[in-house]
């Protein structure tokens, strides 16, 4: 596996661009979503000599001149400076806390049970079953036939090109979990699991999990990487090997 300092810079180093995002890098990462994930701007990655009311003023002012008027904002070890207590001096509400987590990805196998299985996502159809596990999961804008195919374009690209994957679980066939999976500079990031609320419990997670780890050994992954919430999937995660490295806290400032 790799050293803690390079899990925490990769970790620092993770940023996700929508598709159909916009985006702006000076002092920090400002990413403005698109309205099928609810809009707003998500901030990250500070590297500037400016102060934290300064970081954060730019920030508000990226925003605005966006027509947004929620600013999400995620600490990470590699700030300089740090937002965090200019952010709650704000008013700034502390939405989620994520556990940064680590381990190898020829590690112990991960036990699932009888009945669950787990796929690589390849056709339209897959796709469209992912969508109707994400949507009210997320709490996002089903796509139309053409954000399908979009989709079904970009999986299929990220495969083709070995960058990644999605992946959909199954329980007695029915699909009932997902998610995707990216290598950046021999890290497999797993990203976006989701289960729908009936089938929680039963397995379906870490079937998305082992395939996924499955996927980033054979693209030649030595570490997988993943962002989990303290109150959700980080204990499933500790269970199957994940070693807990630090935590990012998220917060959300009405601009």
């Amino acid at each position: 596996m790799h050293s803690l300092d390079d899990v925490l810079r990769a970790s620092a180093a993770w940023v996700w661009f929508p598709r159909g995002c916009e985006q702006h890098r000076a002092e920090l990462q400002l990413v403005r979503y698109p309205a099928r994930f609810g809009g707003g701007v998500k901030a990250s990655q500070v590297d500037s000599a400016l102060d934290a009311a300064a970081v954060l003023d730019h920030a508000i002012e990226q925003t605005r001149s966006w027509g947004e008027s929620r600013l999400t904002f995620w600490t990470n070890a590699s700030d300089r400076p740090d937002l965090e207590a200019e952010l709650r001096r704000r008013g700034a509400e502390h939405i989620d806390t994520v556990a940064v987590l680590a381990r190898p990805v020829a590690g112990d196998p991960i036990d699932v049970p009888a009945g669950v299985s787990a796929e690589i996502v390849r056709t339209v159809d897959q796709v469209r079953e992912v969508d109707a596990i994400n949507v009210p999961v997320w709490e996002q804008e089903p796509l139309d036939e053409d954000g399908l195919r979009d989709e079904h374009a970009e999986v299929t690209t990220g495969l083709i090109e070995g960058q990644g994957a999605r992946v959909i679980a199954r329980i007695d066939g029915a699909a009932v979990s997902t998610g995707g999976c990216t290598m950046a500079d021999g890290f497999v990031r797993l990203w976006g699991a989701a289960t729908l609320p009936e089938a929680r419990g039963k397995g379906a997670y870490r079937a998305v999990l082992a395939e996924r780890l499955r996927i980033g050994a054979a693209l030649g992954a030595r570490t997988a990487l993943v962002k989990g919430r303290v109150t959700t999937s980080a204990p499933i995660l500790q269970r199957a090997g994940f070693e807990h490295l630090g935590d990012e806290r998220g917060y959300t400032l009405i601009v």
